[in-house]
């Protein structure tokens, strides 16, 4: 029985936006606390890390994009506030950085190691990353828990 109601719940209470956006900008700062590490330890396992969280955060913001795109329409009417253009330009950014962060990985295994410009534009494109999603929990926050103005 407990099931059961744990999944009507469920199903009533479920908002995609906020698991995906949530489950996206939580890993973000985990991959550079990964890259970190294997910067320090000279670990390669670290940096594998990083890889494979990275391609689970480009996984999940197209889905935060969607959804998010989704309940703007149905909670905000499509309004053109600033808050959700920068929101909409974050996201687009934080898409776009992490299929680069992902390619150069993949096409240079042992970026780490190297001394050119490509390890400076991994590294700086996932330092890059991190006031990008704080940014996004930051306007969301404000969507969601500051108060409305009067009319």
């Amino acid at each position: 029985m407990l099931m059961i109601s744990f999944m009507k719940d469920m199903y009533k209470t479920f908002i995609l936006h906020a698991v995906a956006a949530h489950f996206s900008n939580g890993l973000v700062p985990i991959a550079f606390l990964f890259l970190t590490l294997a910067v320090v330890t000279l670990s390669p396992f670290y940096e594998h890390t990083v890889l494979h969280l990275m391609i689970v955060v480009c996984l999940a913001v197209p889905v935060s994009f969607i959804s998010g795109i989704r309940d703007w329409q149905n909670k905000f009417r499509g309004a053109r506030a600033p808050i959700f253009i920068r929101k909409i330009v974050l996201s687009i950014l934080l898409f776009v950085f992490c299929i680069i962060i992902v390619a150069l990985r993949i096409s240079n295994p042992d970026i780490l190691a190297g001394t050119g410009g490509l390890k400076w534009a991994y590294v700086g494109l996932l330092l890059l990353i991190q006031p990008i999603v704080v940014l996004l929990g930051h306007y969301g926050g404000k969507l969601v828990f500051q108060p409305k103005r009067p009319d």
